[in-house]
């Protein structure tokens, strides 16, 4: 793959009984005792079909057997590959939709959410928005504002994702610049300068919001459809 273009893989995860243990036999036993934690068993083979494939898709760019590639989690939970660190990737699914980002030589974060109606987003905005972009979302007609809090949302959580400290970060910290949603205006300070860091919106489908955020200029993003055989 070029070492400028972000890969990124997306479909939809069936999560049927029949596929279940085609993906099951790749995790690794780390990733299956986290699979027989779930109680609910949609979301537990959304899960190993999610893992399995991300894992199929490293053994494409990697040539080797899905089973044998070695990852490893950080101190925060962030996965990364032991033998080959080089290469950065991330996982995001939401229900039955899942995207993975593959980068090299940089710190790599991706998210996707479907756009659903909540009971209250001015109290999701206040609590992890900052002052600018509450702001900004504030002015939003009605009708713009479920579509722009997701857009937000995914940029945010890319960004926390990326830094491997997850959303105890702060996402109210992490401040995308509305106008230029590409930037950050301001990020925690052991997260580096907020110029290092860059945001691209991924356009995955209707209804659906999702984003990649890297410490490198994003030159290029390659959309790749997951097959049947990942």
């Amino acid at each position: 793959m070029n070492t400028d273009t972000i890969q990124i893989w997306h479909g939809t995860i069936a999560a049927e009984d029949a596929d279940y243990p085609n993906y099951w036999r790749v995790l690794d036993a780390d990733e299956q005792a986290r699979a027989g934690k779930f109680k609910n068993d949609v979301l537990r083979n959304r899960y190993v079909e999610a893992h399995g494939r991300l894992r199929k898709v490293l053994a494409r760019i990697l040539n080797e057997p899905p089973e044998k590639i070695n990852i490893k989690t950080a101190e925060h939970g962030k996965p990364y590959l032991a033998d080959v660190p080089e290469l950065a990737f991330n996982l995001s699914h939401s229900a039955n939709a899942m995207v993975i980002a593959i980068g090299r030589n940089c710190r790599l974060g991706v998210d996707i959410e479907f756009c659903k109606p909540r009971i209250s987003f001015a109290g999701l905005v206040d609590k992890c928005f900052a002052d600018e972009e509450i702001a900004y979302w504030n002015r939003l007609p009605e009708a713009q504002q479920i579509l722009e809090f997701y857009r937000y949302w995914t940029r945010k959580e890319a960004f926390v994702k990326a830094t491997g400290h997850g959303i105890s970060l702060g996402l109210n910290l992490c401040v995308v610049n509305p106008e230029n949603p590409t930037e950050f205006l301001r990020v925690p300070a052991e997260c580096g300068q907020a110029s290092i860091w860059h945001v691209q919106d991924l356009e995955l489908g209707q209804g659906v919001c999702s984003a990649v955020v890297a410490d490198k200029d994003i030159v290029g993003v390659s959309l790749m459809a997951l097959e049947s055989w990942a």
